[in-house]
């Protein structure tokens, strides 16, 4: 029993909406002219130059923090060393695990991304805590694309209550309780990540014409 047209086909319309929502905010970035070239954000001179009036003194800056925001703050910043410990057992796990199971790899800058410190309106404080939070955040989704591709390959089927929030990979799943699909479907959609390779050849085509 193949997977339903119309799921097919809501599938293919959500990736529409998706493609759409991606254009509608790259549009809202254009009055801030700046480009990307080799990974790297380039602003023109003038804006960068704009930007700096906006930047808050460090010390203004630190004056308006609450005690308190200082007090829990070693708490915040103690994150890094777990975080740290899954980035490296997440990235050592799908570089030798993933090619013997033939699922395609995560590309982890395409979610570990650093680039807000670049920002001329922050100022010391305010980038590092970019920087800490691009790469916590950041770090968890590429763990989530990790679990979610590893998944598909060994027990993609849907739960009976659904999850708050689903990753990437969970509406490929079978229905809960639908064993004959399990059954006849499971070897096929165990590779079935034609979808990421399409995605993933476009955006390297686009980062060429950059």
């Amino acid at each position: 029993m193949p997977i339903p047209q119309t799921i097919e086909a809501l599938i293919e319309e959500v990736r529409h909406l998706e493609q759409k929502i991606d254009a509608e905010l790259e549009k809202r970035q254009e009055p801030f002219r700046y480009q990307i070239k080799k990974g790297k954000v380039i602003f023109e001179k003038e804006l960068l130059a704009r930007q700096k009036l906006f930047k808050k003194n460090l010390f203004t800056y630190l004056s308006e923090v609450p005690l308190l925001s200082f007090l829990v703050s070693p708490v915040i910043y103690s994150i890094i060393i777990p975080a740290v410990i899954l980035d490296i057992f997440a990235t050592l796990y799908h570089a030798v695990c993933f090619p013997v199971y033939k699922i395609p790899k995560v590309r982890r800058s395409d979610y570990i991304i650093f680039d807000r410190h670049k920002l001329g309106y922050l100022n010391l404080l305010e980038k590092m805590n970019c920087l800490y939070c691009g790469y916590i955040n950041g770090l968890v989704a590429y763990a989530q694309e990790i679990s979610a591709r590893t998944e598909q390959r060994f027990c993609p089927i849907s739960h009976a209550k659904k999850p708050h929030q689903t990753h990437s990979r969970y509406r490929y799943f079978f229905s809960y309780g639908d064993g004959e699909r399990y059954k006849e479907e499971l070897f096929q959609l165990r590779l079935k990540f034609e979808d990421l390779q399409q995605r993933e050849k476009k955006e390297d085509e686009a980062d060429a014409v950059k």
